[in-house]
C-alpha cells in the first residue's frame, strides 16, 4: 500500500495572442537592436513581444513573406530569462502549415535569433480548390480502418513547393494499432500529399517505483488520483475512462497486474515531470500553462502512447502495467514537444527527444527503486529481449550510432540513435566518473560532459526555437544557439553541444553561432542560399546583424561575391549585375564599433 500526499498549488503561466498585419511602410531594414522601452513595457515577455512585433512588421528577408501574408502570435515561453515568441502565418486568409516561426530574445527584448519553417515564398496560381471537401474527406476515410472523419480545412501546405490542399483529421486504427492523423489531400488533383500522425507509441518497463508520495485531490471524505497543481492530470482506469478514487489516500497494492497500482506507478512520474519541467526548464506543465492530459491504464497491448488527447498505458509480456518513469515521462514528453513551437519533432527527431524527456524525469526523480540510467526500458523484460533502446551506445540494441542521410527515412524509433546518442555524450561524455558506462564516439573524440540537468535545459530551450521544419540539422544550430544564449558568460557548453554533434555526425550547418567569451557578440543573420542570371538585375539583398551591446553600428564587407556584386559598408546592402556564371561561396562580416565581428556563410549561384 502506498501513502500519498498533497502539495501547494503553482500559477499558470499566462501567454498573449495577438494579429499582425503589414504595414504601409517599411520598417528599416538594418537594426542594431530591438530593445524595447523599459518606460513602456515593464515584463521580460511583454519586451520581447514588443520586439518580435517589430521585427515582424518590418517585413525582413527572412521571413519569406508575401503581401498576402498575416501573423498572428501563437505562444510566448520564457525559459531562463530568455524569451521565444512563436507565430503562424496566412497567405489569403487560409493557415500555412509549414509557415511557422519562433522569435528569441533576451530579458530586455534583444532579438537573440530566429527561427523560420519557410525557405521560400508562398505561390499559389489559386487559392480556390478544383477538389471538394467531400472528395477530400473520403480519401482520407481510406487511410485508416473504421475511420472517425473529423474537421476539413482549406490550407496551404508549404513544403519544398506550395500547394492547395484539404486538411481532414481521421482516428481509427491502421495495422492494428491506434492512429489519429492529419490527411493533407491536394484539392488541384485529389492525390495525399502528406500525413502527420498524431498517435506516438513507446515502450518501455516497469510499475515499480516503491512507496512513493504524490499530491492527490479530496472532497468531503472521497480521495482521487487528481493533481491539483496540473489542470487535466488524472490517472484513469482506460475502462469508462473513470478516474481513480477511494475513501483514504492509499492506493495500489504493489501487484503489477493490477491497474491501480499501474496507476501509482505512472502517476507518480507525472509528478516528477512536472517538477523536473518546472525546476530546470521554468515551465509550467506539459502544455507550458499549467495543463495536461489523463493517463490511462489498460491498453491491451505491450506498448504505450500519446495522441494528444491522452496518454495510454499498454502491458509487458508478464501482464504488469508498464507505467516506470522511462515510459510515462517519455511519452509526456512527447506532449511537451506538442505543445512547443512547431509542434512534434520531425524528420527522424520525435524519439530522441521523448527519451531524453525520459531519462531526464529519471535523473531528476532520483529514485532509489528505478534508479537513474541511460536505457530505455530496463526495469521490465517487455518482450523478452532486455531494454529497448540504448543511449550510450544505441548500436548495442542495432540503432544507429552516428547520422547519416538516410535517417530522416529510418524507421523512428531506430532513427532515435543518433540524437540519444549525442544526448548521452552532452551529459556524460566519453568516460564518466559517476558510475555510468563509458561511451564510443563517431570521430574517435573524447568528451567531457556538463551534466543531465545542463543537457535538458539546452535541448528544452532548442525546443522552443522549433519550427515544423526540424531535423537533426535544424537541432544542431538550434542547440548550440540555445547553450550561447543560456550561459552568456562561457563558451564551455556551447563547446560541448558542439563537440558532441561532431562526435554523431551531424555535419555544420551555415546557420551555426559561434562563441567567444570576451567583448561583444555580433550575430549576422543568414539569408539563405541565393540565385540569379547573368546580366539581369535583381533586388539589392539587405544583410541584417545583431549585437549583444546595445546601440552599436556595423561596417560590412563580404568576400566571395559573384562578379558584378558588391556591398554598400555602411548600409549592408548587395547590389549590383552579375557578370560570370558559376556557384560562389559568400562570407558576409559585420563589425562593430568595438571592433567585435560576426560572419555568415551561404552560396549565391548565377546561370
Amino acid at each position: 500500500m502506498k501513502r500519498l500526499m498533497t502539495v501547494g498549488l503553482t500559477a499558470a503561466l499566462v501567454s498573449a495572442l495577438a494579429l499582425l498585419a503589414p504595414t504601409g511602410a517599411r520598417a528599416a531594414a538594418h537594426h542594431t537592436t530591438t530593445k524595447a522601452s523599459h518606460a513602456h513595457v515593464a515584463s521580460p515577455q511583454r519586451r520581447a513581444i514588443a520586439s518580435a512585433d517589430r521585427w515582424v512588421q518590418s517585413r525582413p528577408i527572412a521571413l519569406k513573406a508575401t503581401r498576402f501574408d498575416r501573423f498572428q502570435k501563437v505562444g510566448t515561453y520564457s525559459s531562463h530569462g530568455l524569451q521565444y515568441v512563436a507565430y503562424q502565418r496566412t497567405y489569403k486568409g487560409l493557415d500555412v502549415v509549414g509557415g511557422d516561426f519562433v522569435v528569441n530574445t533576451d530579458a530586455t527584448g534583444l532579438i537573440l535569433s530566429t527561427s523560420v519553417a519557410q525557405d521560400r515564398k508562398v505561390h499559389l496560381a489559386s487559392t480556390r480548390a478544383t477538389v471538394s471537401r467531400t472528395q477530400a474527406r473520403a480519401v482520407s476515410a481510406r487511410h485508416v480502418s473504421g475511420a472517425k472523419i473529423g474537421a476539413t480545412r482549406l490550407v496551404v501546405l508549404q513544403r519544398h513547393a506550395s500547394s492547395l490542399a484539404w486538411r481532414t483529421t481521421v482516428s481509427g486504427t491502421h495495422k492494428g494499432q491506434p492512429t489519429r492523423r492529419d490527411v493533407y489531400v491536394s484539392a488541384r488533383t485529389g492525390r495525399v500529399l502528406f500525413t502527420r500522425e498524431h498517435v506516438l507509441n513507446g515502450t518501455g518497463q516497469g510499475n515499480w517505483e516503491g512507496n512513493v508520495s504524490f499530491p492527490t485531490t479530496q472532497s468531503g471524505t472521497t480521495f482521487s488520483l487528481t493533481n491539483p497543481n496540473a489542470t487535466g492530470l488524472s490517472c484513469q482506469n482506460l475502462t469508462g475512462n473513470k478516474t481513480y478514487t477511494g475513501p483514504d489516500d492509499l492506493w495500489g497494492n504493489g501487484v503489477g497486474t493490477n491497474r491501480e497500482t499501474g496507476c501509482v506507478d505512472a502517476y507518480y512520474t507525472t509528478e516528477q515531470e512536472r517538477l523536473m519541467l518546472q525546476q530546470w526548464d521554468g515551465r509550467n506543465g506539459m502544455n507550458g500553462s499549467g495543463g495536461w492530459v489523463p493517463t490511462r491504464v489498460g491498453l491491451q497491448d505491450q506498448n504505450a502512447f500519446y495522441d494528444g488527447t491522452q496518454v495510454q498505458i499498454g502491458f509487458n509480456t508478464a501482464g504488469q502495467w508498464i507505467g516506470a518513469i522511462d515510459v510515462t515521462a517519455h511519452e509526456y514528453g512527447h506532449g511537451v514537444d506538442d505543445k512547443t513551437p512547431g509542434s512534434i519533432s520531425r524528420r527522424g527527431t520525435q524519439e530522441f527527444i521523448a527519451d531524453a524527456f525520459g531519462a531526464s524525469t529519471e535523473w531528476f526523480a532520483n529514485n532509489p527503486n528505478d534508479a537513474p540510467d541511460f536505457l530505455v526500458g530496463e526495469e521490465v523484460n517487455l518482450v523478452g529481449s532486455g531494454p529497448i533502446r540504448n543511449m550510450y551506445n544505441p548500436s548495442a540494441l542495432g540503432d544507429p550510432n552516428c547520422y547519416s542521410a538516410s535517417i530522416p527515412n529510418t524507421e523512428v524509433h531506430a532513427a532515435a540513435g543518433p540524437g540519444n546518442h549525442w544526448f548521452y555524450l552532452l551529459a556524460e561524455g566519453t568516460n564518466p566518473t559517476n558510475g555510468q558506462p563509458t561511451s564510443p564516439t563517431c570521430n574517435g573524440s573524447t568528451i567531457t560532459g556538463i551534466g543531465v540537468q545542463k543537457a535538458q535545459t539546452i535541448l528544452y530551450n532548442a525546443m522552443l526555437m522549433k519550427t515544423t521544419a526540424s531535423s537533426y540539422l535544424k537541432y544542431r544550430t538550434w542547440t548550440l544557439t540555445a547553450a550561447k544564449n543560456l550561459f552568456p558568460g562561457s563558451c564551455t557548453e556551447f563547446n560541448t553541444v558542439l563537440a558532441a554533434w561532431n562526435a554523431v555526425k551531424v555535419p555544420a550547418q551555415v546557420g551555426d553561432p559561434t562563441c567567444t567569451v570576451s567583448g561583444n557578440t555580433v550575430t549576422v543573420d543568414n539569408p539563405g542560399n541565393r540565385t540569379g542570371k547573368v546580366g539581369v538585375s535583381s533586388t539589392a539583398l539587405q544583410m541584417t546583424a545583431t549585437d549583444s551591446q546595445a546601440g552599436q553600428t556595423f561596417t560590412w564587407s563580404a568576400t566571395g561575391l559573384p562578379p558584378g556584386k558588391t556591398i554598400g559598408p555602411a548600409t549592408g546592402k548587395i547590389y549590383g549585375v552579375p557578370t560570370t556564371a558559376g556557384t560562389y561561396t559568400v562570407t558576409v562580416t559585420a563589425t562593430d564599433t568595438t571592433g567585435a565581428f560576426g560572419s555568415t556563410t551561404f552560396t549565391w549561384t548565377i546561370t
